[in-house]
């Protein structure tokens, strides 16, 4: 394999090899059926290790998704569709407009940030929701001990349309250029540091465009550069599976999926999704670093450096748009908001003054915070 991909590695015909395989059911002996290449499982299944085993090989080596039937219940679904419904709502009210990765901002409705909402607004539902022995067992299986959930509601009103197919954080959440500067072996590294998953918070039939997959497709090791190819947008648009959903089913798979939420079709279905990121412990830096501030020292300094300024920035500012406040610090424009090692290089090139770059990278960092 290269130790450093580039868009040429992408070739339809390679990926076809790979995409065009089909999910032997036998390997697999927990699940219950295999539904247009998707393994799928009870809501019950024990936590053992050899189920653990197995459901990592799924999501690695084996179709890169499982869905689980029934892995929520109605009722504790519902409680908590009253308190993501009653934030939106509230959200409306204040003209809060939520932007989106991959689809239009205002086309539908979201709730970023949820897990800490929900928690607040509620917390015995909370409790009752997260208490949840198949997201447990799914996110141990893939990501070990000390996982961190984040979530964000989604619900696509009628009428909203599909998104473009795409791979998922970390890399996926940067353009082929930005992604075409991390080494082939950080492109493999990235899909293991995160698990995705969606609850169904509707009856989700295909006519409300629950989320189109290609299996398999996490296994195309230049796949993060080759999702921005139009060759590879239209051949998802033609091959993509998509799967019915009831309430309380659950889907969870590998970030490196080629992927994208459905067009609803619907009249009056207002689909809604918990969409759930879970990251790996492993993501996160020894120390704690005061990075707002050592910019601020730095800057003065760099405005009349003779050396390297990019090398010096590298080093102290953060060059990474998250974790952060998407409701306040939002990927409007793009994928992700500016990094503050960004905000940092402009304010460099366009000479601002260092009161104009002190004010502005503190109201970067107020925008990132929580609460």
């Amino acid at each position: 394999m290269t130790s450093w991909f580039t868009a040429a590695d992408g070739r339809l015909e390679d990926f076809r090899a790979v995409v065009e395989q089909q999910t032997d059911r036998s390997e697999f002996p927990h699940a219950t059926e295999v539904a247009r290449n998707v393994l799928i499982y009870p809501g019950d299944l024990p936590d053992t290790t050899e189920v653990r085993a197995e459901l990592a090989r799924a999501l690695m080596d084996g179709p890169g998704i499982v869905v689980f039937r029934g892995a929520f219940a109605a009722d504790v679904v519902d409680r908590a569709t009253g308190v993501f419904t009653g934030l939106i709502a509230e959200e409306r009210e204040t003209g809060r407009a939520g932007g989106d990765h991959f689809a239009q901002p205002g086309a539908n409705d979201r709730v970023w940030g949820a897990l800490d909402k929900f928690a607040l607004r509620d917390p015995a539902a909370f409790a009752a929701y997260y208490d949840n022995s198949t997201l447990a067992l799914i996110s141990a299986a893939w990501l070990g001990a000390g996982y961190q959930v984040t979530s964000q509601v989604n619900v696509v009103n009628p009428g909203g349309q599909a998104q473009v197919a795409h791979r998922d954080y970390h890399l996926g959440f940067m353009s082929d250029a930005q992604a075409s500067r991390f080494p082939a072996h950080v492109h493999l590294l990235s899909p293991v540091l995160t698990l995705q998953g969606a609850v169904a918070h509707v009856d989700m039939p295909v006519e409300t465009g629950p989320t189109l997959y290609l299996p398999h497709s996490q296994k195309y090791a230049p796949g993060y550069l080759a999702f921005h190819q139009p060759a590879f947008t239209a051949y998802f648009d033609r091959h993509h599976v998509q799967l019915p959903l009831a309430k309380g089913d659950a889907a969870f798979f590998n970030p490196a999926l080629f992927h994208g939420a459905g067009t609803n079709r619907s009249a009056d279905v207002r689909r809604m999704a918990n969409l759930l990121q879970i990251s790996s412990a492993f993501g996160r830096a020894m120390e704690t670093v005061d990075r707002t501030a050592m910019c601020e020292a730095l800057y003065p300094v760099l405005l009349g450096y003779e050396g390297s300024t990019a090398n010096v920035v590298a080093a102290s500012a953060e060059g990474y748009a998250f974790p952060t406040n998407l409701d306040r610090d939002q990927p409007i424009g793009g994928l992700a908001p500016p990094t503050q090692a960004e905000l940092m290089t402009q304010a460099l090139a366009e000479r601002w003054d260092p009161p104009t770059f002190t004010k502005a990278v503190r109201d970067q960092e107020n925008r990132r915070r929580a609460g």
